[in-house]
């Protein structure tokens, strides 16, 4: 391992010279800097970050907490996370919760153990109103970036999300227009406010158009292609007359159009199906499945740029960013059969 002796040695300089060379101090002439720098990459010098961090307090290292990177809307904005925090200069440790509580602390308080300097966090949702670890968060003094709706745990933090009620209530609107009054809506985990958002859209969606929220046709769906086709099993069962079905997520969507094609199901003829999300395999679906276009690699760096601004120490507030329906194959004009 190359250490400053030996490029000083080499140089014929001070290892106090050769620190502040690689530090870009200002009271070093241009030459001696073009000339140890050109030695320390000659000999394939790798500067020791951590003892740097040590002496700086700064550890150039943010921490990005999600559910899971397989997940094809968390991969966008983490891809977009990583541009902006390469471009900064610092690096990004990933890890995911897969959605459990005791998990996410663990990430949490691994990130800060190693001293990260900021946090991008997908919090695991709950009932509980407080969340300890979040508190051990604030206490440490680190900058935090909450990716989507914010819990009440997470209330002193910063968010960035898409508007999901006004995005859900755009897609409910685009079922009504073609014609359709029985929307069947099968519903995410009753703990996200991400999926209470997409509800509030539907609801207010059917409001406007002068009808109510009718419980018959609400179904607790989850958050899976499994869940899809169970809650859609379960719709066909108790025969609600609905002629389309609008789900909180499109793995939930394509969950039940799998069932209703299997079943001999034509879409949109018989029943129409939206989704939520424009994860890449929807618009490949058996058939393309209309869908909301969520921002997710615009919500990535808008992420990235409140982080910048909180690590220079300026004031910065949440953002909510639009998004935008896609209409495909999957919806079409009511149909008298339900």
């Amino acid at each position: 391992m190359v250490r400053l002796i030996d490029i000083a040695g080499r140089a014929g300089v001070s290892v106090m010279t050769v620190s502040r060379v690689l530090r870009d101090t200002p009271d070093i002439s241009a030459a001696t800097k073009a000339r140890v720098r050109a030695l320390a990459q000659q000999m394939g010098y790798v500067p020791d970050v951590m003892a740097r961090g040590l002496r700086t307090r700064n550890t150039g290292l943010l921490a990005v907490v999600v559910p899971n990177v397989a997940d094809p809307a968390v991969t966008r904005i983490v891809s977009a996370l990583d541009e902006c925090v390469h471009a900064l200069g610092y690096d990004l440790l990933v890890s995911q919760s897969l959605g459990r509580v005791e998990r996410e602390e663990v990430c949490l308080r691994r990130a800060l153990a190693r001293r990260a300097e900021g946090l991008f966090l997908y919090p695991v949702y709950r009932l509980d109103p407080a969340a300890r670890v979040f508190d051990e968060v604030e206490r440490h003094g680190t900058k935090v970036v909450v990716l989507g709706p914010k819990p009440a745990y997470c209330e002193s933090f910063v968010n960035v999300q898409a508007d999901e009620a006004q995005a859900s209530s755009e897609a409910t609107s685009h079922l009504l227009e073609l014609g359709h009054r029985r929307i069947a809506f099968l519903a995410g985990p009753p703990t996200s406010p991400t999926a209470q958002s997409r509800f509030e859209g539907y609801s207010r969606a059917l409001r406007r158009a002068g009808l109510a929220v009718d419980d018959a046709l609400v179904f607790h769906a989850g958050e899976t292609a499994e869940d899809g086709a169970k809650a859609t099993e379960q719709l066909l069962a108790e025969n609600v007359s609905a002629t389309a079905i609008q789900a909180v997520n499109d793995l939930v969507a394509m969950g039940a159009a799998h069932l209703l094609l299997d079943r001999g199901f034509r879409i949109p003829e018989e029943l129409s199906v939206v989704g939520y999300g424009n994860i890449p395999c929807s618009e490949l679906f058996r058939v393309p499945l209309t869908t909301v276009r969520q921002p997710k690699y615009q919500l990535g760096l808008a992420a990235g740029a409140m982080m910048q601004a909180l690590l220079r120490g300026e004031s910065v507030s949440s953002r909510q960013l639009p998004a935008v329906l896609v209409a495909r194959a999957s919806s079409g004009p009511a149909s008298s059969r339900a």
